[in-house]
């Protein structure tokens, strides 16, 4: 089973409705079959779509594997992509590359065999299929990259930073302003000298 490019959002427990930007993978088939049937899905040239959150720079591959469980679909592996954000000392845009790691069970929302709607009162948490046994692959993979987003992001370790009196980039412009700025409700406290004996005893 393969997925091409594709786009997806939402919030994770609650139904999503088709449409354009989602990615559905029908899982039906699946679903009629014995608890631990498995299908692996190959995923290349993923892009993911977001109401809010990092944007990607780069379009994601891995694989995930879809078990069959005595409950729904069980869906677990990996996908690679790059999401870029601005360098929290530097402020340029960065590419940083990012790992999702999938886990979520989804439960159906339809019976598959009375098509009647399955009750989540009980569960209302729970991800769930789509009333057509889909997955909404996009809106899974948004909510879980949103939590691998960095919270202080550098463009390297070493990045000195913005000047704290005119703004310029360090790391492009090394410079030096003569005397240190001084706050002028500290200015008195300038020519403040500490006797070292007095101090020490």
């Amino acid at each position: 089973m393969k997925a091409g490019p594709a786009m997806g959002g939402g919030a994770r427990g609650k139904k999503r409705d088709r449409g354009p930007a989602s990615t559905l993978i029908p899982v039906a088939s699946l679903l009629a079959e014995q608890a631990g049937s498995a299908r692996s899905l190959d995923l290349t040239g993923l892009w993911i779509a977001f109401d809010r959150g990092p944007r990607q720079s780069s379009a994601g591959e891995g694989v995930l594997r879809l078990t069959r469980t005595n409950r729904g679909i069980y869906v677990t592996g990996t996908v690679q992509t790059a999401i870029t954000e601005s360098c929290s000392r530097c402020l340029r845009d960065i590419d940083l590359p990012v790992e999702i790691r999938v886990e979520e069970e989804f439960l159906p929302s339809i019976d598959a065999t009375t098509g009647a709607p399955v009750g989540s009162d009980a569960e209302p948490d729970v991800a769930r299929l789509t009333d057509a046994h889909e997955i909404d692959l996009g809106a899974l993979l948004a909510d879980e990259l949103s939590l691998v987003e960095p919270i202080a992001p550098v463009c390297r370790p070493d990045c000195p930073g913005l000047c704290p009196t005119c703004g310029a980039d360090l790391a492009k412009d090394p410079h030096d302003h003569g005397e240190t700025h001084v706050d002028p409700r500290l200015a008195a406290l300038v020519g403040l000298r500490v006797d070292e004996e007095a101090e020490n005893g």
